[in-house]
């Protein structure tokens, strides 16, 4: 019994010190000082008053994951109400369990509050991720995602794009190109171009991220590496 405890607490130790980007010498204290190097971390750099119920939960969040789920299916057998259905549909897309955590997104918008725009977007976001694009553009019809989702722009575009929407999908992919930022989002706008055979639209969205990458500091370079490889090797071969 206490053998698994503490394989627990070395585990929710090592996870703290990647999560909270802590000294890396805290991996060698507490791989190579089995359960000294643990419990002294764990009461030196995680317990405090003020954090305790969190760790308590962080601690359970490791040694059994899905308790959580099990303890909100208990809440929503007894209520089944909006929140608990959000609640639980949360706790589902948390663990990447999209499937499920569909189910009770629509569950929660069966009623009165259907057209509930943050939780409209949560399942627009699921529904991408599970390829269901034209629920993706349903959703999408519902809420105003320039004025308050704008991260979802893109995937909308992408969704319209995939349901042979073309001109929309442009429309959507254009809202995105802004100059210093949204590289990833300009970077799908440019491979839609290309597609569409709109080569030199294309080349002027490349070219401008490249530009805009080759001037930034280091930091911020290496931030945006791939979407530069992507640009400049699209850029060659158009």
């Amino acid at each position: 019994m206490f053998y698994y405890l503490f394989i627990a607490l070395q585990a929710f130790c090592l996870f703290h010190v990647y999560k909270s980007r802590n000294e890396s010498y805290w991996y060698l204290v507490i791989f190579f000082v089995p359960i000294i190097g643990g419990l002294f971390y764990f009461f030196s750099q995680v317990i405090n008053k003020s954090n305790l119920k969190s760790v308590g939960q962080k601690v359970t969040a490791v040694v059994d994951p899905k308790k959580k789920i099990r303890d909100l299916e208990k809440k929503l057998s007894s209520s089944d109400t909006f929140q608990n259905n959000l609640n639980l549909a949360d706790a589902f897309l948390d663990n990447n369990n999209i499937t499920n955590a569909i189910i009770y997104y629509e569950k929660a918008l069966d009623g009165k509050l259907k057209n509930h725009p943050t939780t409209l977007h949560k399942m627009l976001q699921c529904y991408f991720k599970n390829g269901q694009h034209k629920k993706v553009i349903a959703c999408a019809s519902k809420i105003d995602l320039e004025k308050s989702f704008r991260d979802s722009i893109c995937i909308y575009a992408i969704s319209l794009e995939k349901c042979n929407y073309f001109e929309e999908a442009e429309v959507q992919f254009r809202k995105t190109d802004k100059r210093y930022s949204n590289y990833a989002e300009r970077l799908e706008l440019s491979e839609f171009l290309i597609k569409r055979e709109k080569i030199q639209g294309a080349q002027i969205v490349l070219t401008e991220i490249v530009s805009e990458i080759e001037n930034m500091i280091e930091t911020n370079k290496k931030k945006h590496k791939f979407v530069y490889q992507q640009s400049s090797k699209l850029l060659n071969e158009i």
